[in-house]
């Protein structure tokens, strides 16, 4: 839904009142996932007391996760701010 939203805001026209809140919900779908798998990463990272390596291994992840929201909120604000 977020990819099909996304094109919608490409076409260049203003968006309708129907089309923002399919667009709102698409994307708070997209990233409610990854935020809570970010909240209980970064527990886990703040409570492991385990060797170095896991302890990497969880703070990667955590770096990847946090990559993953960052251009998935970049691709919408540029949507909705520099095209729309």
């Amino acid at each position: 839904m977020a990819t099909c939203m996304k094109a919608v805001t490409e076409q260049g026209s203003k968006l309708s009142n129907e089309e923002h809140n399919l667009l709102s919900v698409a994307y708070k779908n997209v990233v409610g996932g990854r935020r809570s798998a970010w909240r209980v990463i970064s527990r886990t990272e703040q409570k492991t007391d385990t060797s170095d390596q896991k302890l990497q291994l969880i703070k990667d992840y955590r770096e990847k996760v946090e990559s993953e929201l960052r251009s998935i909120c970049t691709a919408v604000l540029e949507s909705i701010l520099i095209k729309g």
